[in-house]
């Protein structure tokens, strides 16, 4: 038997038994180590913010988005048994699976990816953020010696800054968060406000605006700014999901008259030009390789015992200043 992080209904955590099934043929059995609470999707989720109607988009989960359901994304943890069909991955192993918060789980082996020997797992469990990163930035395409606005420096926002100094760009990072904007100096970031007042993106730009603008904060205000901010013909890439909150945009100014294009950046999906190069597996091939060179670790600022899951959670309600990324610990 192993328990599971359940959201009974919105603002609720219990912790239930959970049946453990025997590993079939192709199966693997896990058990957890550690799993991240994402301040982005996880949030929505636990303060009943998403359409109840929108269909679960993981096998993993569980329940629905009306109540109750097993949610969850990022979980590491070691194998403790195969199915006698499984190749590549054996007893011992650290691995990553899009799941749930659980203790224990049986998945089919193609549903957990190996992780590099000498990574932790204090970096395995950003995996699936990274991966969101390395999307948002293939959907940003910046050049070397472009500038891109970064509006949030939460994990997402965070990763991205390190992947768009990887590739040349100058990033100004923007957060109202002390702690965040500390860490965003420390992901290379060049220019650092708490606030992304567009006059100041100008003038910070010569005048022109910044050519990109990511908007990684899920705070509709940013992404008015974000638009407000970039240059002639630039591009906004927003990569929040803002579930059922509604959004209202002035987009009678720089907008139009600027011709900014205003991107989706979704993980499920890679950019339909890149295709021919492209897919979800070279992307995690990506990832994964990125795991042991990104400032990864030091993003963990709040470790709760699995058993405390709801003061997690309650934490991340609250959006306290001083998170950056909140993981549950599993004895």
């Amino acid at each position: 038997m192993a328990t599971a992080v359940w959201f009974p209904h919105a603002r609720a955590v219990e912790i239930r038994d959970e049946p453990l099934r025997e590993p079939g043929p192709d199966d693997v059995r896990v058990r957890a180590v550690l799993s991240a609470l994402s301040q982005g999707t996880e949030r929505l989720v636990y303060r009943g913010e998403v359409d109840e109607a929108l269909p679960l988009d993981l096998p993993t989960l569980a329940g629905s988005y009306g109540f109750p359901v097993k949610f969850g994304y990022a979980s590491v943890g070691r194998v403790t048994a195969t199915g006698r069909d499984v190749r590549g991955i054996g007893e011992g192993d650290l691995v990553f699976a899009l799941h749930p918060h659980q203790s224990e789980y049986v998945v089919p082996a193609s549903l957990v990816h190996r992780l590099p020997d000498g990574v932790t797992p204090d970096q395995g469990v950003f995996l699936a953020n990274l991966d969101t990163a390395v999307n948002v930035v293939l959907d940003a395409h910046p050049r070397s010696g472009e500038t891109v606005a970064v509006f949030g420096q939460g994990v997402v926002g965070l990763l991205v800054t390190q992947l768009l100094r990887r590739a040349g760009a100058q990033v100004i990072a923007i957060d109202p968060s002390q702690i965040r904007r500390d860490t965003a100096e420390r992901c290379g970031a060049q220019t650092i406000l708490a606030i992304g007042d567009p006059t100041l993106l100008h003038a910070l730009t010569a005048g022109r605006g910044v050519d990109i603008a990511i908007e990684a904060s899920g705070n509709a205000d940013a992404l008015q700014q974000a638009i407000d901010g970039v240059a002639v013909e630039g591009t906004v890439v927003v990569c929040s999901w803002y579930g059922g909150k509604p959004v209202t945009l002035d987009l009678g100014g720089n907008f139009h008259r600027g011709r900014v294009t205003l991107k989706s950046s979704q993980v499920g999906r890679i950019a339909p030009a890149l295709a021919p190069r492209w897919d979800r597996e070279r992307r995690l091939r990506v990832a994964t390789e990125l795991l042991g060179e990104l400032v990864l670790a030091e993003l963990i600022t709040h470790r709760v015992p699995f058993t405390h899951a709801a003061e997690a959670y309650d934490l991340l309600d609250r959006g306290s200043d001083d998170t950056v990324q909140v993981v549950l610990a599993y004895d």
